[in-house]
């Protein structure tokens, strides 16, 4: 599990102004990167990997915290190529 203190050192952030927010965004990416993986809970340990994943999905909501609608979305390669080898590929 990603904790508060991590994501905000990834994220540089030295405040508690946005803690709530933060939580909430380390939330949302945990189960879009399960749901990518197609688990029903993270694996406790999380590998690194499935954790620098996480970090840099909380990172891309805390900087585009608005709806981007003059810019398509591709998302992040990096994200894939990290979770790509933890997919539970589904029969």
């Amino acid at each position: 599990m990603i904790t508060l203190d991590q994501a905000k050192m990834h994220l540089r952030v030295i405040h508690d102004d946005e803690d709530t927010a933060i939580s909430a965004m380390i939330a949302a990416a945990t189960m879009a990167a399960a749901d990518y993986l197609n688990l029903d809970e993270m694996p406790d340990p999380m590998p690194a990997p499935v954790q620098a994943a996480i970090l840099l999905q909380v990172a891309d909501l805390y900087e585009n915290r608005e709806r981007q609608a003059d810019k398509p979305f591709h998302g992040n390669p990096t994200y894939f190529l990290l979770l790509n080898p933890y997919k539970v590929m589904e029969v």
